[in-house]
């Protein structure tokens, strides 16, 4: 029984869809269908039937679906298992990100990491969405803020400065603001709309704290630096968007003299897996992009 054959049944019975199992792997469906009637001839029974609106496992599908991820993890861990020990990385690495983060920290570090390891191949996933690492199949993801208890492995790549920022036309109209607490006089644009607490230090180590009511709610912070482009408030972005723009006088960083909050940046994987070398080495390239 072909191992990659079973991968593939394990993705079409996670999704019950040739569809989505297609999109999540970036395999084609053509691709999907053939190995599936390559383990339903060698099995000699039906693994899936149609359904008005998906597919359903067989009393067959159901069976093997228990073995089939139990096979393929023992595969996938005794593969990254000898990568760890040959040390040479391999294969296709698959990783998630949430948007703003897989442009502005992954992507540009992926050129100078592909060439270094030419036998690697990335898939990288840009969403805003808590992935299931087991369950979709991905090697790593980046997460930010506070990790939650759960059966990941992470490792912590940096922390990343939130600075306060404006379009020039907002100050123009309101003024810039002198300290923390000016920022009252400007309509706040934040990710959430849960009051929340905007945090600065001063050269004397003295905290400053701002209670934030936002008046616009904008999660995704690419787009977020649009509406402050635009003159629409102020709003805190990762220093990594924000420089660029300042850079170009397209935006304006606010109390640069005061320290401002920071975000832990973590790579996590599975802990049932061991940690292959391509894995490895694209945690030790990212983190040495991000504190180069």
């Amino acid at each position: 029984m072909n191992s990659d054959d079973l991968g593939s049944f394990l993705r079409i019975a996670e999704t019950m869809s040739l569809s989505a199992a297609s999109r999540a792997t970036g395999t084609p469906k053509s691709s999907l269908s053939r190995a599936l009637f390559r383990l339903e001839r060698e099995i000699g029974a039906k693994l899936f039937e149609r359904g008005p609106h998906a597919l359903r496992l067989t009393e067959a599908g159901r069976i093997l679906l228990i073995h089939a991820r139990r096979v393929v993890d023992d595969l996938n861990e005794a593969t990254a298992a000898l990568d760890g020990v040959t040390g040479q990385p391999r294969g296709v690495l698959k990783i998630s990100a949430a948007t703003t983060f897989a442009i502005g920290l992954v992507a540009p570090m992926l050129p100078h990491f592909l060439r270094d390891y030419p036998d690697l191949r990335v898939h990288l996933e840009a969403e805003n969405r808590i992935v299931d690492l087991a369950r979709e199949d991905v090697d790593v993801a980046i997460r930010i803020g506070a990790m939650a208890d759960s059966d990941l492995i992470a490792s912590k790549l940096g922390r990343i400065e939130l600075w306060p920022c404006a379009g020039p036309a907002c100050l123009l109209e309101r003024g810039r603001p002198q300290t923390p607490q000016d920022l009252a006089n400007h309509e706040l644009l934040g990710w959430t709309d849960q009051p929340s607490i905007w945090r600065f230090t001063d050269n004397s180590k003295c905290e400053h704290r701002v209670s934030v009511n936002v008046r616009s709610v904008i999660p995704e912070p690419a787009v977020l630096q649009v509406v402050l482009e635009s003159g629409g408030g102020v709003g805190r972005l990762p220093a990594f968007l924000a420089i660029p723009l300042i850079e170009q006088g397209r935006l304006v960083r606010l109390l640069p003299d005061y320290e401002a909050e920071t975000v832990e940046v973590h790579a996590v994987y599975a802990a049932h897996r061991s940690l292959s070398s391509k894995v490895r080495v694209f945690i030790d390239a990212l983190r040495a992009h991000m504190t180069g």
